[in-house]
């Protein structure tokens, strides 16, 4: 992001731009999941040219995947709820994981179908597997870091823990989304996220400075990541890369896309920091055109552009103040 900030963009664009980026991010890495590096511009080599959502690996052309469909999930939940509640948000996810979606992260459906309650069910399963370190919990968080961004860097960093907690044992998860919701605080307030990570990482659990202080870092590229970008500590800072190194939303997608792996995780992370960014504005409407989202489980819904539109309005309306507590449900 080698110009800053995008000037004359109202914090509701930005709002909009998180959570429908995020999305359009998912929906546009979906077919090619698991593939090969620069497969997305080896077939779409002029950006603006048109066909990017074209379905493919058991997707629809548009379709969001399940980055995106659990997104909604803990959107209407805050909104439903007036706050955290814990319960309900887990409640909405099992219903949805027992709906047998198109796709579902293999540590996620593990929790989700323990029959475990929603406090314990994480850290059981991580007990007794020891991987929870995925990047399931990051990849849902944009609108959550809408609705809590009014509340300040420890209110919403310590909500992306909770909420990150009901499905990821590790607490390296719980970190790399609480970074993820300070960056596109500092986004939707108008700041430039890239100059806030060192200030961020302060805030990080001492003990998992060091490693996201690396991946964070400004000469760090992928093709540095230990791990596959399937995991929470390469797929947060491919996205933090990808804007980094780009100048607009459009580049910045594509570019997140063309490191092949997780693309549509990847993708949906680096979407939805870019969209906080540059805002709703910059979105290409060819993209946003075909994107849908349905959700399993809940009645045969899909949701459409403008109702994710209308949920990032409500969202950003928010105070956050409604309670970030454990109780209800």
């Amino acid at each position: 992001m080698n110009s800053g900030p995008v000037g004359g963009c109202s914090r509701s664009e930005r709002a909009r731009g998180a959570v429908l980026g995020s999305a359009v991010g998912d929906a546009l890495g979906a077919p090619f999941e698991f593939g090969p590096e620069g497969a997305f511009s080896a077939r779409f080599p002029a950006a603006g040219r048109g066909g990017e959502m074209c379905g493919g690996g058991g997707w629809d052309p548009g379709e969001a995947t399940d980055d995106t469909q659990m997104a909604v999930l803990v959107a209407e939940s805050l909104l439903e709820c007036g706050g955290l509640q814990l319960p309900d948000m887990f409640r909405r996810f099992r219903q949805w994981a027992a709906a047998e979606p198109k796709d579902i992260g293999l540590q996620t459906e593990a929790v989700l179908t323990s029959g475990d309650p929603w406090d314990l069910a994480a850290a059981v399963h991580f007990q007794t597997s020891q991987r929870g370190a995925g990047n399931g919990a990051l990849m849902r968080a944009a609108p959550s870091s809408v609705y809590f961004a009014r509340e300040g860097r420890e209110a919403t960093m310590d909500a992306a823990r909770r909420i990150a907690a009901l499905t990821h044992g590790d607490r390296a998860a719980w970190e790399g989304t609480a970074v993820f919701h300070e960056l596109v605080r500092v986004a939707l307030d108008g700041g430039d996220p890239l100059d806030a990570v060192e200030e961020t990482l302060r805030s990080v659990h001492r003990d998992h400075q060091e490693r996201y202080g690396v991946v964070l870092a400004p000469d760090w590229h992928p093709d540095l990541a230990t791990e596959f970008n399937g995991a929470v500590w390469p797929c947060l800072a491919s996205a933090v890369w990808a804007l980094r190194t780009t100048s607009s939303y459009e580049d910045a997608v594509r570019a997140a896309i063309d490191l092949g792996g997780d693309t549509d995780t990847v993708a949906a992370v680096t979407g939805g920091l870019a969209g906080a960014v540059y805002g709703s504005a910059a979105i290409p409407e060819r993209w946003t055109e075909a994107l849908h989202v349905p959700l399993p489980g809940f009645g045969g819904r899909v949701l459409r552009a403008g109702e994710l539109g209308v949920l990032a309005r409500r969202l950003d309306d928010s105070d956050g103040l409604g309670g970030s507590g454990d109780g209800g449900g």
